[in-house]
């Protein structure tokens, strides 16, 4: 089975080649009587008054089991995006609910079941705030385990409370038409929209999303798309004089993010990552016990709270052979 990001980012079209879809992404802003401005002030403060952009990087902190386990749950996402048919950005969105998840609590390194669970969880999440037809949650794909649609609905819960309910998250999709516009000197280049996606989706693969404002992801993932042979000081006169003086304030973080997309683009071609194996090995894992109900608890940190799950009760959810 081909677990590369490309394969669960493309399909085959008509005349066998394969392209990246991308017809839900090719939008403009909306015809909402504001100025273009204006709208992008309104997702600014939205992205701001979230939380994105910290000053050091939580994915740095993350144990080797959690990096590994994260990477499967958006191998997951992506591959269940497909199934149904979900638009890229719910993709994304689902990811940065994982990712703000965990910056808040941690899972046991035991505890694989866990991941999955808590993977269908912020994928539903997703879907229902971005498609307008949402699989029950007995539809979704949990592959090795076999959750109940009540304990679904659980981790549910406690995705949004540990989110504080705040679920309406900017991504840097909603910023790519501006870009795109403003750093194309003249047409943008062919399938602009199919190499910043996979940009996108490569950085979304190792790093924290909370780490980085959308903002900054979708003009760095720009610029390397139009140009990636962009220097400091020539990135900085290409946003300066493309877009507004916002943006310009925001030269350092942008570049920052553009020199990491294009590290990562290098390690690609150097190195056996997980994802491409064609038969991955999986996480570690423990024993796979029945689950009923959820608890958290206080551990080390007022702010960083441990995600337990009773397992001594049956019948909610059981790994498939079991």
């Amino acid at each position: 089975m081909d677990h590369s990001l490309s394969s669960l980012l493309c399909q085959v079209n008509h005349q066998g080649e394969v392209v990246v879809v991308d017809e839900d992404l090719s939008v403009q802003f909306e015809d909402s009587g504001v100025s273009e401005d204006e709208y992008l002030q309104v997702l600014i403060e939205k992205e701001i008054g979230v939380g994105f952009g910290r000053e050091e990087s939580s994915f740095l902190l993350m144990s080797d089991w959690i990096k590994t386990a994260r990477l499967y749950a958006i191998i997951w996402i992506l591959k269940t995006r497909a199934t149904f048919g979900f638009r890229f950005q719910t993709a994304y969105l689902s990811v940065t609910y994982l990712d703000q998840f965990l910056s808040r609590r941690s899972i046991d390194s035991e505890k694989c079941w866990a991941f999955r669970l808590l993977s269908v969880a912020c994928l539903s999440l997703a879907a229902k705030m971005e498609e307008c037809d949402v699989p029950s949650l007995s539809e979704f794909p949990s592959q090795d385990y076999n959750f109940e649609s009540k304990v679904i609905q659980r981790m549910e819960l406690l995705v949004l409370s540990t989110l504080e309910w705040n679920m309406n998250f900017t991504t840097p999709f909603a910023f790519l038409p501006y870009f795109i516009s403003k750093f194309s000197n003249q047409s943008p280049p062919p399938h602009i929209w199919s190499n910043i996606m996979q940009l996108i989706f490569t950085l979304m693969t190792e790093v924290n999303l909370m780490d980085h404002r959308p903002s900054v992801i979708a003009a760095a993932a720009t610029l390397v798309a139009i140009d990636p042979h962009l220097t400091r000081n020539t990135s900085e006169l290409k946003i300066m004089c493309s877009v507004s003086q916002y943006w310009s304030l925001e030269i350092e973080n942008i570049f920052a993010c553009y020199d990491l997309i294009q590290r990562l683009r290098k390690e690609k071609t150097e190195r056996d990552n997980v994802i491409h194996s064609s038969s991955p090995p999986p996480p570690p894992t423990g024993s796979v016990a029945p689950i009923d109900k959820l608890e958290t608890s206080v551990v080390g940190s007022s702010k960083r709270r441990r995600l337990t799950f009773t397992d001594h009760e049956e019948g909610q959810g059981k790994h498939e052979g079991s």
